[in-house]
């Protein structure tokens, strides 16, 4: 049995999935521990009736976030095993269990419909008492339930459940019915879906061919504005904002809530209206000033900040790092800050002097857990996936572990990681610190027109002072 004393509470856990031929995964032994059933004649049974699912578990959490930040549960109908093989009481435990990991956050769920029929669907009874088990904790921070491929039957249990459902909690439910309109909201190749569900999608596409074709919500490639703040390279913003190197969205969000922020109780772990992100998110590359007291919210400086990071089109941490930082677990624990540092020193000059002030700030904020309840542990949970990411496809669930690491380890130990080399010379120091083309960073930077904001003075960077005292 895996050592469950190597889960952190902190770290998000992954769902049970269990396969007729492959071993049960550490969240599954968690789960089946905390039902109650500690011994191993009690567990093997009910082991044996969860390999039984042989398609997996029908709810999943993919590692990752949706567009606007919230972590993502996916449940799929078509993994519901018949009605006759299943405890729903103990469906019931399992994914309240899988919620309980993201609840105390603000979350999302997809529903996949497809494949609910009447060997596998559940009593209207059963529905009934399932949702009342649901209590307020659940329901306030689900921001979104996206129910993809709906049917008749969708709607008449709606009319079931509507007396017992709020109207604040209908207006998180959106229908979808095909695929293709979740790119809009989520990060579509993060997603767990079922190939069954595929398939199914693929025919309803192909049963409309020769028909008006379902308008696509995501917009054609087209050239940036010169004012764009999102979705550019930090070359291209460093170019129009008069050789800047921090991003102006970046600096204005950090001194925003630095000043007003840091004692915030839950700050990043709370979303934001996506009207009022896509609002200011047009401000900002329009080169419009943005207020964040007119909004009201802490928390929405916090979500675009997480937005910026999120939607570089390489991550700041850079592709070529991926591997390594993916590897810092088999560094000894003693070794792990020389090794974070040895990393960071192979990034481009530009990602360095943005990721310091970044984590310089991350820091501040951990320094303040006391009231905001956001250690560096936690700030790892909310960062790793917006630091970095790999080339192709999503991140895996066991690159969550050294993804999250490595990101504490900078938040922990930002003085020693980011500070100069220890002597002249040193052999570990960046590309960009050695011979005469390296470029000297440039401490004086122009008031930006996007923001209005006077750009706090940047240190040197810690590696230019080494170089000065060559």
């Amino acid at each position: 049995m895996p050592d469950l004393a190597l889960q952190d509470d902190t770290h998000p856990l992954p769902s049970v999935r269990i396969f007729r031929h492959t071993t049960h995964s550490v969240a599954g032994w968690a789960f089946l521990q905390h039902a109650g059933l500690k011994g191993s004649s009690a567990l093997l049974p009910l082991l044996q009736k969860w390999r039984r699912w042989h398609r997996g578990s029908p709810v999943s959490a993919p590692p990752g976030n949706d567009r606007f930040g919230r972590r993502v549960v996916t449940f799929s109908c078509c993994r519901m095993p018949p009605s006759h093989e299943l405890d729903h009481q103990r469906l019931l435990e399992y994914l309240k269990y899988t919620l309980d990991q993201y609840v105390e956050n603000d979350y999302t769920i997809v529903y996949f419909h497809y494949g609910l029929n009447s060997r596998n669907k559940p009593s209207l009874g059963w529905l009934q008492s399932a949702y009342k088990e649901f209590d307020r904790k659940y329901k306030k921070n689900l921001k979104a339930l996206y129910v993809v491929h709906p049917t008749s039957f969708i709607k008449v249990l709606w009319n079931i459940l509507k007396p017992l459902i709020s109207h604040k909690f209908g207006k998180k439910v959106t229908y979808f019915n095909y695929l293709s309109e979740l790119h809009e909201h989520l990060k579509y190749d993060q997603l767990i879906i079922p190939p069954e569900v595929v398939r199914y999608d693929e025919k309803l596409q192909s049963l409309h061919e020769g028909r008006t074709p379902p308008p696509t919500k995501t917009p054609p490639p087209r050239p940036p504005l010169p004012t764009q703040q999102f979705g550019v390279s930090l070359q291209y913003l460093k170019d129009k904002n008069q050789g800047e190197l921090i991003p102006p969205v970046l600096r204005f969000t950090v001194t925003y809530l630095r000043e007003k922020g840091l004692r915030t109780e839950g700050l990043f772990r709370r979303s934001a209206s996506v009207q009022t992100v896509r609002e200011i998110q047009r401000l900002y590359n329009q080169g419009k000033p943005v207020n964040f007291d007119d909004y009201g919210d802490i928390h929405i400086p916090a979500v675009i900040l997480k937005t910026f990071l999120r939607e570089l089109p390489q991550p700041l941490l850079t592709f070529q790092a991926y591997e390594q930082i993916l590897r810092i677990t088999c560094v000894e624990s003693s070794l792990r800050v020389t090794r974070c540092r040895q990393i960071l020193w192979s990034l481009p000059e530009h990602n360095y002097v943005v990721l310091r002030y970044l984590v310089g700030f991350l820091h501040a904020v951990s320094r303040e857990s006391i009231f905001n309840k956001m250690n560096s542990s936690n700030l790892a949970c909310v960062f790793g996936l917006n630091l970095i990411w790999p080339s192709q496809g999503a991140s895996s669930l066991s690159a969550l572990v050294p993804l999250n690491m490595f990101t504490e380890l900078l938040i922990e130990y930002y003085e020693k990681i980011f500070s100069a080399p220890e002597a002249p010379g040193e052999h570990s120091l960046a590309p960009w610190e050695r011979g005469s083309r390296a470029a000297p960073l440039q401490e004086a930077v122009p008031q930006t027109q996007a923001t209005g904001l006077t750009k706090p003075t940047i240190p040197p960077s810690p590696l230019m002072v080494a170089r000065r005292r060559l």
